[in-house]
């Protein structure tokens, strides 16, 4: 579902009283913005997933039905930017970056034309482990800005401090996939159901990736009454935001496996309720897993760092080797971690609601408000310095020398869906460096 070319284009929405727009360019994208949409329509909202045909995007088929089979519609960047002043709430699932840049082009648009925005809520669809305050001023000048933990917000709220920024758009909702709060996992209960929740890009090397896969099917051996499945991120020849270079099923090829061991996509939100045991490195499953009342650990035998993201969980209780889940000794979450990510039983931070619940009720309310006019932070002289900043950018590219700049436009989508990302970004060092020097000359 890539090709821009058999795509149709977008049929206006029709949907009488409220409307929003749900922006999604990958599955994990789309799982969030998806429960989002149930959460508005269930308060009135006409919804609509639609994807930026002209950046990077990748939701086939299975992923779709993978998530209820919700229906979307791809439309380029520049008429989305226009369709968003038809609807009242835009839902922006795509990565900080083009949030960052859709807040500042919607800007313009609505300085050209005089209109109001709608209301702009961004997030994050999985727990941070890295660029936390960098994503969090790449998603500032949105009406919300969705929280995932109590921790995270008082990093923003301190960065929000130091830069004179409102904090009102803050909302700690909580991960839209922790629907359900927090259950207590059961203690004496046997073992019989192993699910290793496995990444694209965690850990990054081949020889890692198989040390983890082989310890796996070891464990399987060990327990033969037990049935172990490895969960991959995708399937083979589907595309995710982080891009898988060794996949499970290539790995373990020609390597003997038990009966009881098994490679299975089933979506991890629908095999909750008959795992006893969730292993991964640091995936956010493991925290719809936890949530669940499922037995849960994160697996160090590669090390606790950061380029892991296991770092993150070094205060939850339940960072394990191999050795000692083969054992069963399984850790018990702390309290203090529970209470970082699990609050929607918290009536007093969240009212009884469901994370994504929290969000549509903020959305309405500021979509009922007659003297809403545009985010805060869009007043705010750090906005104002990085829109020049934003303009600048924007001209530099546009007088590059028609030849580079055409042959720019057209290399770089190739090379963002061939290259590996190392690679494409020593070419744009490269070329900036190039630039620079024919600067100098000039």
């Amino acid at each position: 579902m890539s090709d821009d070319t058999t795509v149709p284009t977008a049929a206006p929405i029709e949907v009488p009283g409220r409307t929003a727009i749900l922006v999604a360019a990958f599955d994990s994208q789309l799982k969030w913005a998806d429960t989002i949409r149930r959460a508005l329509q269930a308060r009135g909202f006409g919804c609509q997933v639609m994807v930026p045909s002209d950046i990077r995007h990748a939701i086939s088929d299975t992923q779709l039905a993978d998530f209820g089979g919700s229906s979307v519609q791809y439309l380029p960047w520049a008429d989305l930017i226009r369709r968003s002043f038809d609807v009242d709430a835009v839902v922006l699932a795509i990565q900080g970056p083009q949030v960052s840049r859709f807040t500042h082009e919607l800007f313009d648009a609505a300085a050209a034309t005089g209109s109001r925005p709608p209301v702009l809520i961004s997030g994050w669809v999985g727990v941070i482990i890295e660029k936390i305050t960098a994503g969090y001023l790449e998603r500032y000048a949105t009406d919300i800005v969705a929280v995932n933990s109590r921790s995270d917000l008082r990093t923003f709220q301190a960065a929000a401090g130091s830069l004179d920024l409102p904090t009102e758009n803050l909302l700690l909702s909580g991960l839209p996939l922790l629907t359900g709060g927090y259950h207590p996992a059961p203690t004496g209960t046997p073992i019989r159901t192993v699910m290793f929740a496995d990444q694209p890009t965690v850990p990054s090397s081949r020889g890692d990736r198989l040390y983890l896969y082989e310890r796996l099917v070891d464990y399987a051996r060990t327990h033969p009454d037990r049935s172990v499945v490895l969960k991959p991120r995708h399937r083979i020849g589907e595309d995710t935001f982080h891009k898988m270079k060794f996949h499970p099923e290539v790995l373990l090829k020609d390597i003997d496996r038990p009966a009881n061991f098994s490679i299975d996509y089933t979506p991890i939100s629908q095999r909750l309720a008959d795992l006893d045991l969730m292993l991964t490195v640091s995936s956010t499953a493991a925290l719809e897993a936890v949530g669940a009342g499922v037995r849960t650990a994160f697996i160090t035998d590669l090390d606790v760092r950061e380029q892991l993201g296991n770092h993150i969980f070094l205060d939850s209780g339940l960072l394990r080797t191999f050795d000692q889940v083969q054992r069963d000794e399984i850790g018990t979450p702390t309290a203090s971690w529970i209470d970082d990510y699990f609050f929607a039983t918290d009536s007093f931070a969240t009212d009884g609601r469901s994370p994504a619940e929290q969000i549509a009720v903020r959305t309405l309310k500021l979509v009922e408000d007659p003297q809403r006019s545009s985010p805060p932070a869009w007043k705010t002289p750090f906005f104002a310095s990085q829109h020049k900043l934003f303009e600048y950018r924007r001209n530099t590219r546009n007088t590059l020398p028609p030849a580079i700049n055409g042959w720019a436009m057209r290399a770089r989508p190739v090379a963002e869906w061939v290259l590996p990302y190392g690679v494409q970004l020593r070419l744009r060092r490269s070329l900036k460096s190039g630039r620079l020097k024919r600067s100098a000359r000039l």
